[in-house]
């Protein structure tokens, strides 16, 4: 029995079909999770989100993009912490479809199950337990901390399960200590390299096994498609999180 884990898709689509065309040829993948931040940065918001849920085997949560976007459709306001990038984030909301934004509305924060005796928990990221219910505006999702296994023990250390599947930092994080197992595979849509990365995580043995896949994509397609939909921000985004060192 195997699971697949990926994060972050932010709008790719093309990094999105890649590894899940990865996973199906592998052909013993039950079960995807795709642990929140399906839209924004990239144009693909509502390809991503049909692909997603046109497929019984993928279970998903929100992030804090896929929230704040709600939020602005809602009329709920936009997160103080997101101004920088509320141009883009009502952009989004306007592609966005009415099926895709009820269907994203009925998304859980939170995903568990326990496999052969091993609990296992996806978040997006660390909430503290008094934020778990509260609204994107009020900032639910912990302060980036940087991909060490002390940082990793404070967020989740207290946490009722084996493995804590989580995504938000980009970076890829995999650290463990003798009671846990802290996975982020990294962001399958953003990144400044050419690969799309997903874990597996491999339960036909008595422990279960995680690897690490990175898929190549066609990027520079991707990336033209900013400039055809005319993405806002694009500019900075292509700085911070597509192009160069």
């Amino acid at each position: 029995m195997k699971y697949a884990i990926i994060t972050d898709v932010h709008g790719n689509e093309l990094a999105l079909k890649a590894v899940l065309q990865e996973i199906d040829d592998l052909g013993d993948i039950e079960e995807i999770w795709c642990l929140g931040d399906m839209i924004a940065m990239g144009p693909d918001t509502n390809e991503v989100l049909d692909l997603l849920f046109s497929r019984q085997d993928v279970q998903m949560i929100t992030g804090n993009h896929d929230e704040a976007i709600l939020s602005l459709i809602d009329g709920e306001g936009h997160p103080d912490d997101y101004k920088h990038t509320r141009e883009h984030h009502v952009w989004v909301a306007k592609q966005l479809s009415t099926e895709n934004i009820n269907k994203l509305k009925e998304l859980p924060r939170v995903i568990e199950k326990t496999i052969n005796g091993t609990r296992m928990v996806g978040i997006h990221y660390h909430m503290e337990e008094e934020k778990r219910n509260v609204h994107i505006k009020d900032k639910p999702f912990f302060t980036i901390l940087d991909p060490t296994l002390e940082n990793m023990e404070k967020m989740f250390g207290n946490y009722p399960a084996h493995i804590i599947f989580f995504g938000h930092h980009h970076p890829e994080h995999f650290f463990q200590n003798e009671r846990q197992i802290y996975l982020n595979p990294g962001s399958l849509g953003v990144s400044k390299g050419d690969t799309a990365p997903y874990g597996i995580i491999d339960f036909s043995n008595a422990k279960p096994i995680i690897s690490l896949h990175h898929v190549t994509y066609d990027k520079a397609s991707f990336l033209k498609r900013f400039e055809t939909f005319n993405v806002p921000q694009r500019e900075i985004m292509f700085k911070l999180f597509y192009i160069g060192e």
